[in-house]
């Protein structure tokens, strides 16, 4: 007898299954994307109209994503939607929500259970449902299981249930959605056969593991991982600044050892939703079993205090030019959280604005990427991106170069800026008293 999983699973096979994709941001929609690419009917759902209505006219509000793409996949059938009552529509449910950090850097998944309350009354027979959300372990069985099966459906037997993190990279040429492998955990065996299904046809590899809190836990030592890192190269780059040693050069001569050396770059401190969020969530759910993660939380604390660092290389610049920071005019260069991209989620940029501007500093930014600095929950601005020109440079006591993108002319800003403040190490090597390494 052919049971609701291998109905399902020949539906997602066959490419007769929607897929529903919940969330149209930087994940769900190169999501969206590549199923759309490869034969299925996308049905994608957010809370936010004005992304349902740019999407439904063929527009992108992403950078990276081209209106063309968009248009593609609204002719072989993708439909954006806020009304979720249409998710009984749909095979397949993947959840792309964000998780981020409350006042007191706690895990929020405000947005992951009422995602799931809404649509857990529209659920129906024969479904799979994948969270992709950065979370805590525990999230998929604790949160989700009880809630989808409030209806009376089992899941692993009528509903399937999977925990799949997103590791999506905006603005990385090297990598595309699809060629980034998939870890997919089940919260049963079925369960788990399912969501392997759901992605091998999509994505180039999938990582099938034991269950829900492996997968959990896989995508926190990834981003764990890279933190760390971070943070002991950001702590290197003080001891070797102040022994008057470059760290770029450092990090450059080590990353030539051909084994047991990853090399990581300091900065003005973690921006995305991931890298400076994700171990927090670790930490939170360590403490329920007792446990401290003192290694973890140091490197958040040194990564945390970047800016500060910054702002402090900055007043260190002007005083040799004996000027004080306050009533000083400050350019910021980039203001997006890496190179390349729209993307402000938790850049370090931001905060060091906000602390020059708190010590009596004229601030300005100059992004190609963010023409206008946009509504944000905490932090607030009423100024646009300006032209970066040898006019515009020499208008300014100082500039912080705090994202390195390519299309910044970085022999112009040399010859032109008064004072630059380099995090990134664009200007290494270079013996220039106008430049403060930072």
């Amino acid at each position: 007898m052919t049971t609701i999983k291998d109905r399902l699973i020949g539906r997602l096979e066959r490419k007769d299954a929607v897929i529903g994709i919940v969330g149209l941001g930087y994940v769900g929609l190169p999501l969206m994307l590549r199923y759309s690419e490869v034969g299925y009917r996308v049905l994608g759902i957010d809370i936010d109209d004005a992304k349902v209505d740019k999407l439904n006219a063929g527009r992108s509000y992403i950078d990276h994503i081209s209106a063309e793409r968009i248009a593609r996949a609204l002719d072989t059938g993708f439909e954006a939607t806020s009304d979720f009552s249409r998710v009984a529509e749909v095979d397949a449910v993947i959840l792309c929500v964000p998780t981020p950090l409350n006042k007191y850097r706690e895990p929020d998944i405000s947005f992951v259970i009422g995602t799931v309350d809404a649509l857990k009354a529209h659920l129906r027979e024969g479904q799979v449902i994948s969270l992709e959300s950065t979370t805590y372990p525990g999230t998929t069985e604790e949160e989700l299981l009880p809630r989808v099966e409030e209806g009376g459906l089992k899941v692993g037997e009528q509903l399937f249930l999977i925990y799949s993190p997103e590791r999506e990279d905006p603005g990385n040429p090297n990598f595309e959605t699809h060629s980034i492998p998939k870890v997919v955990g089940g919260h049963t065996p079925a369960c788990r056969e399912v969501g392997v299904a759901l992605y091998r046809p999509a994505i180039d590899q999938v990582v099938p593991l034991s269950s829900t809190r492996a997968a959990e836990m896989t995508k926190l030592l990834e981003n764990i991982h890279r933190a760390v890192n971070i943070g002991l190269v950001n702590e290197m780059k003080i001891v070797a600044d102040r022994m008057g040693i470059d760290i770029f050069e450092v990090v450059d001569a080590a990353a030539t050892k051909p084994f047991g050396f990853t090399p990581y770059y300091p900065g003005p401190g973690l921006g995305g939703h991931c890298i400076p969020i994700d171990p927090f969530y670790l930490t939170w759910k360590a403490r329920e079993y007792g446990l401290h993660t003192r290694f973890i939380e140091l490197s958040g604390e040194i990564n945390q205090a970047m800016p500060e660092y910054v702002v402090g290389k900055l007043i260190e610049g002007l005083n040799q030019q004996g000027r004080p920071l306050k009533g000083s005019r400050i350019l910021v260069l980039g203001i997006a959280y890496k190179k390349n991209v729209d993307d402000m989620r938790e850049s370090p940029s931001v905060h060091i604005m906000e602390r020059v501007r708190d010590r009596g500093g004229e601030v300005a930014y100059s992004d190609p990427y963010v023409p206008v600095f946009p509504t944000m929950r905490e932090h607030h601005f009423d100024l646009e991106s300006v032209p970066l020109t040898p006019a515009t440079l020499a208008e300014y006591d100082a500039v912080i170069l705090a994202t390195d993108h390519d299309r910044f002319d970085y022999d112009m800003i040399r010859a032109h800026a008064r004072l630059i403040v380099d995090t990134r190490g664009i200007y290494r090597g270079e013996s220039d008293e106008r430049v403060i390494k930072a």
